[in-house]
């Protein structure tokens, strides 16, 4: 996969078992970031085609930082991954993100998801304009 992927979760272990998961898939992981405020700095510097990011973290929740993102890098595409599966936030996700996979299917979701996603298959559920009114 020649996608660039940056992941954002505040859990050491969980990037790390992610890396290998993604790796042993054959993609591209440029990098990882610890909470929010070093994702924006990573996608700066890095200029990862998907963000694969966790929307429990310290400071800076995964939605603001998505937020965040999408002012800093139109062209990078967010992937919500999380441990929270409820409407809720998966409606705020939806706001910002591209998709959403629930870590507990990521086994079998996740991959499926990054391809399609790296692919441009995605049709935003709010428009840009939208999305900027509701900060």
């Amino acid at each position: 996969m020649s996608a660039r992927i940056l992941i954002v979760d505040d859990n050491s272990i969980a990037r790390k078992t992610i890396r290998s998961f993604l790796e042993w898939h054959d993609f591209r992981v440029c990098g990882e970031a610890v909470d929010g405020k070093d994702a924006i700095r990573k996608v700066r510097e890095l200029k990862p085609d998907v963000v694969l990011l966790d929307i429990n973290m310290p400071g800076m929740n995964g939605i603001q930082t998505a937020a965040k993102i999408q002012r800093v890098s139109r062209r990078t595409k967010i992937v919500f991954l999380t441990v929270h599966n409820n409407p809720g936030t998966r409606n705020a996700a939806r706001m910002w993100g591209h998709r959403f996979v629930s870590k507990s299917a990521a086994g079998t979701e996740l991959i499926p998801t990054l391809i399609r996603v790296a692919a441009g298959e995605w049709v935003p559920n709010v428009s840009r304009t939208d999305r900027a009114t509701m900060l």
